[in-house]
């Protein structure tokens, strides 16, 4: 099939696919909304530099996602989506494999597993309850003693009570990923048009004919909807309604770290993520709702230098004093499942967005449904009535 690829950027961009943590995570099967995240959420709201913060705002749309959202942190939501998130990241993974060893310039794919570290006992008994859980849709999940962690991973000096040991878990850098994808995909007779912004849809029936940009119109036999958060206005031009919120995050990337991790890890009470990309080593978090801005908070990204050296003493503040934060927004559904699929509304238009943390991680089995979808063959994956575009009409 001939594959037109419309983006609102130039050829050379660092939108969310780029200075993310680069982590697949099958260890992640709880979504984001989860028993005790509202209580979380409001215990944070008051620190400037907390890794969770919504900005008020008179909207309509974040007043119906909030709703939502609560309605979903239960422990019956946890039960029905653990399942299917389980098998989407350990199918992507797989993808992730077959990709590594067939793109000419991989993508730096390390399969040494993630540490969850805790600095306090209190966070290690509190993460040992989702390595249970964890186990029991049997993904690998080990709960180890500070001595224990640091035999893991020898190389940096680590201040934990302990930690859990998630073995499947992999890390990867996105912008080689993206590079050498894209790459490939031009090989391959992809067309990408640059700085094109659709204004407008042409359809008769229930099917669409054609997208419009701002200087053409291009004729289309499937649509397949993945802008990231600004889906939800695309979405709308076209009578559907995916609730989204933007989760804006952070990263600051060290060139020359003191120490280098073998292992990426996630820092449990700062809510912060630490991964070695080759030479350098990347530390990001946050997750703040502000809606589609780009700003620096100086204070959130501050709140990720500063954990930093409380799990890994080697580190200084000052070791950060001078670099750029990167900011992207995740594209968040109020049940933190992703939007894959057909809508009934249209004979050929389907979605692809709102992976939230998981974009990196779900990247991969989300286009390998895309692709099964297209080509009109019976999905592999089970329950997309969960993922449905549709499931919030």
């Amino acid at each position: 099939m001939q594959v037109t690829v419309i983006d609102q950027n130039q050829p050379r961009r660092d939108g969310c696919s780029f200075g993310n943590a680069g982590m697949l995570v099958p260890s992640h099967v709880v979504p984001l909304a989860a028993p005790g995240m509202i209580r979380l959420g409001l215990k944070w709201m008051w620190d400037p530099k907390s890794p969770f913060y919504i900005h008020p705002r008179a909207s309509w749309d974040l007043l119906r996602w909030l709703w939502q959202f609560r309605n979903h942190c239960s422990s019956r939501h946890v039960q029905r989506s653990a399942p299917l998130l389980r098998e989407m990241h350990f199918r992507s993974r797989s993808l992730y494999e077959e990709l590594q060893s067939s793109l000419p310039d991989g993508f730096g794919l390390q399969q040494r597993g993630l540490v969850m570290l805790c600095k306090t006992q209190a966070g290690l008994d509190e993460e040992a309850k989702t390595a249970e859980l964890a186990n029991r849709f049997d993904v690998p999940a080990s709960v180890l003693s500070a001595e224990e962690t640091a035999v893991l991973d020898p190389d940096v000096t680590m201040d934990v009570a302990g930690s859990v040991y998630y073995s499947q878990d992999c890390h990867l850098s996105p912008d080689r990923l993206m590079n050498s994808l894209q790459r490939s995909l031009v090989s391959q007779g992809c067309r990408f048009l640059w700085n094109r912004h659709v204004r407008d849809f042409i359809s008769s029936g229930r099917r669409v004919h054609a997208v419009a940009d701002d200087q053409d119109e291009i004729p289309a036999d499937e649509i397949v909807l993945s802008g990231g958060v600004w889906t939800m206005e695309l979405a709308k031009a076209l009578g559907i309604s995916i609730p989204m919120q933007a989760g804006k995050g952070y990263s600051v990337t060290l060139d020359r770290p003191v120490q280098q991790p073998r292992l990426c890890s996630l820092l449990h009470e700062a809510r912060v993520a630490v991964t070695p990309m080759g030479d350098s080593l990347r530390v990001g978090g946050t997750m703040e709702m502000a809606g589609n801005d780009l700003s620096v908070s100086r204070g959130r990204v501050q709140g990720i230098i500063d954990a930093m050296p409380k799990y890994f003493p080697a580190f200084d503040v000052e070791d950060f004093a001078r670099l750029q934060p990167w900011v992207g927004l995740r594209p968040c559904s109020p049940d933190g499942l992703p939007y894959l699929g057909r809508t009934s509304k249209w004979e050929n238009v389907m979605t692809a967005t709102g992976h939230a943390m998981m974009g990196i991680s779900l990247a991969a089995v989300s286009g390998s449904l895309v692709s099964e979808l297209v080509a009109r063959e019976t999905p592999r994956l089970q329950s997309l009535q969960l993922l449905s575009p549709d499931r919030f009409q």
